[in-house]
């Protein structure tokens, strides 16, 4: 079996994201990027599949410009197989996203594509739901936990009470939560064998792609800097200051 999995370039979680004084965006210039964490924690489950003897081959892929080959090399450091980069220019919205995701799948036909629950820059949680839409497969969202079976794949996945648990046959699309795992570090020697793995390019174009109608943000800007307390004497005045500001 064969398992695609989807990664995405986003500033690090441990970076302190800064809006551009114009308004424009998000400040990304010396700006440290890495893979999703969500992603990256798709990639490892992917790997310790594969290295159950449960998989013969993890293929990782993501959406962008060249810049997007930093990650993707991770990912081959990591343990991936093969590396694909769809080039386009541009923010990717979730639709266009499942649908380059799509023709990849129909391409390699995995039996597991995996992607994070949503990415951290746009937290959309989108993209898994719209592919397996597409597919037409069943979907297993929020993973904290993956065994598989002959043809099958047991699934457990957070919701708002609690855990559920669920079957699903295979080809199926799978999302990933935080406590799925913990990714493994990367290694020297690993990122210099990475070098000599194949990472394949295509376009949006020839894999027969159309960009989704864009939803356009027009500005960005930080949220107010947080105003200082206030020391109340009694229940009726913070009552009376609720009311004041219109909180009550």
């Amino acid at each position: 079996m064969k398992i695609l999995v989807a990664i995405k370039r986003v500033v690090d979680y441990n970076v302190r994201v800064r809006v551009k004084s114009d308004g424009s965006g998000v400040e990304t210039d010396g700006v440290k990027m890495s893979i999703n964490p969500f992603d990256e924690i798709a990639l490892e489950e992917a790997l310790r599949i594969k290295e159950r003897g449960e998989a013969e081959e993890v293929v990782v892929c993501s959406i962008g410009g060249d810049e997007v080959q930093q990650q993707l090399r991770t990912g081959l450091a990591m343990g991936a197989d093969r590396a694909i980069q769809v080039q386009t220019s541009g923010p990717v919205q979730p639709l266009t996203a499942a649908r380059v995701l799509l023709k990849l799948a129909e391409k390699e036909q995995p039996g597991i594509v995996f992607l994070g629950k949503q990415a951290i820059d746009d937290d959309c949680n989108q993209t898994g739901q719209m592919l397996a839409a597409l597919w037409g497969r069943p979907q297993a969202t929020f993973a904290s936990k993956v065994s598989l079976g002959e043809g099958k794949a047991t699934v457990a996945r957070e919701v708002d009470a609690g855990l559920e648990t669920i079957e699903v046959d295979l080809p199926a699309v799978m999302t990933s939560d935080l406590r799925l795992n913990e990714p493994r570090f990367v290694k020297l020697p690993d990122i210099m064998k990475a070098k000599r793995k194949p990472l394949d390019t295509t376009s949006l174009d020839e894999l027969g792609v159309e960009r989704a109608a864009d939803i356009e943000t027009t500005a960005y800007e930080p949220p107010p800097k947080r105003g200082g307390g206030k020391m109340v004497e009694s229940v009726d005045e913070l009552v009376s200051e609720l009311k004041a500001k219109g909180l009550l």
